[in-house]
């Protein structure tokens, strides 16, 4: 399965690692070696680092720390101390080597660097008062997005895979409306 995207910040895009978290829930990270293809992935990670159990189920309990800290700040609710407590102390650990050169930008680091920088990320997104989270408009998509759309209008995570499904829904939906009432109309005679 291929991996989106689209949240504008890495935190929630792991957040969104878990497709139809209230419906059927498909969980993306399923073993180790999906943690690292997403890292892999990111373009903001490091491009390679090694997942073993202990920093997999740290990464899972990361992620699940900030999904729950992002719906509340949705809902204007106080943070979940838990979650709280997760996010603040894998922010904590060391964090990514960051190296310049004619290539552009270059992050190195381990998993444990990698997960500390994804939770600063979410940190500021969450901290930010002028930020704009909102949830997929797209029934069953539960990703939470960073709206920086001019008027804060952005309805979907993403074009591709749920605005493009809520589009053709409706199109169809139209035709559908369009052909059943033209069957409606009874033809005139002379």
């Amino acid at each position: 399965m291929n991996f989106a995207f689209v949240s504008s910040n890495p935190a929630l895009d792991l957040a969104g690692t878990v497709w139809s978290r209230r419906d059927d829930p498909i969980d993306l990270l399923a073993a180790p070696a999906d943690l690292e293809r997403w890292v892999a992935e990111c373009d903001e990670l490091p491009d390679r680092v090694t997942a073993d159990f202990a920093t997999f189920e740290s990464a899972l309990s990361l992620r699940e720390g900030i999904y729950r800290l992002a719906l509340d700040r949705m809902l204007d609710r106080p943070f979940d101390p838990d979650s709280l407590d997760i996010v603040n102390h894998t922010a904590a650990g060391p964090v990514p080597t960051i190296t310049l050169s004619d290539a552009g930008l270059h992050r190195s680091g381990d998993l444990r660097a990698t997960l500390s920088y994804l939770a600063r990320s979410g940190i500021a997104v969450l901290a930010d008062p002028h930020a704009c989270l909102k949830e997929c408009g797209r029934t069953g998509c539960t990703r939470i997005y960073l709206d920086r759309s001019r008027g804060a209008r952005r309805t979907w995570c993403g074009m591709d895979a749920c605005g493009n499904r809520v589009k053709a829904a409706a199109y169809r939906a139209r035709r559908r409306a369009s052909t059943t009432a033209e069957r409606r109309v009874p033809e005139k005679t002379a």
